[in-house]
């Protein structure tokens, strides 16, 4: 190639690998200090679609965990209060067979109703002011939890809780017989309350069972976001160091490719 002052082909050459070469080490600078591979749209499109769209769907996942996550705490609380009605109830049991038994004095008879209607009033009291995150839990209504749409939902009821909906209300001990009638109300009571902690103990398991499964899903989509926005730090390392020596000697030979003119000069000497 000749010699030509109006043109320098050669630095022009060299200015363009060279930038290539800067350009190159900068983006592989980025990754190394983000740690991820996508910093740009420009840098994989179609990677950072399925990125985006894998990361949307985790976060709904993970809030889905979180929704699961408040159903149990609902039913936990619900079954641990009737868990403690149901203690109640065997208390009731005790007194009421004591009761209906004949030969007891009339003062007798109603100390044990008096503790058998303060266990009505506790029964009572649980039922009402029994709350989760502020919202009274004995309702009788169904809560939905959302477990990423409408179709994919588990519905979560609790029945009220109340002398009056297990049939102990009127009940009394101030007799034999109101006694032995009481009893038989106790007894009912005792298989109603049984019967909801299991119909709760059943949601709470299939509750528990929805979130480990939700879980599974964040951490395999986690994964897979994971593999397509990392990166590769080995490789990062090793192209960073080939590109740092491909810069310093592009800048040398661009140097040398702007010294060639001065070539021209001795031409005129």
């Amino acid at each position: 190639m000749g010699l030509s002052l109006l043109n320098n082909i050669t630095s022009l050459e060299a200015d363009n690998q060279l930038n290539q070469t800067s350009a190159s080490l900068q983006n592989v600078l980025v990754q190394l200090s983000s740690g991820s591979r996508l910093n740009s749209g420009a840098d994989d499109p179609a990677g950072l679609s399925i990125a985006d769209s894998l990361q949307a769907n985790e976060t709904m996942l993970a809030q889905a965990a979180n929704n699961a996550n408040n159903g149990i705490g609902l039913l936990q609380t619900a079954d641990g209060s009737l868990g403690q009605v149901t203690n109640l109830l065997d208390r009731a049991v005790t007194i009421a067979t004591e009761a209906a038994n004949g030969g007891l004095s009339t003062s007798q008879l109603q100390a044990l109703d008096n503790e058998y209607q303060s266990i009505q009033a506790e029964i009572n009291r649980i039922g009402t002011y029994t709350t989760f995150n502020n919202t009274n839990i004995f309702t009788g209504s169904t809560t939905s939890i959302f477990l990423g749409s409408a179709q994919d939902s588990i519905g979560v009821t609790i029945g009220t809780l109340s002398t009056t909906s297990l049939g102990l209300q009127g009940t009394d001990l101030t007799s034999n017989p109101d006694a032995a009638t009481a009893l038989q109300a106790i007894n009912v009571a005792v298989s109603v309350v049984a019967q909801d902690r299991g119909t709760i103990g059943a949601t709470l398991n299939r509750l528990t069972d929805a979130q480990n499964v939700i879980n599974n899903q964040v951490t395999n989509i986690t994964s897979a976001e994971n593999l397509i926005t990392s990166a590769n730090i080995p490789a990062d390392v090793t192209q960073e160091a080939q590109l740092s020596v491909l810069e310093q000697t592009g800048m040398s030979a661009l140097t040398q490719a702007n010294q060639s003119t001065q070539f021209i000069l001795k031409l005129f000497q």
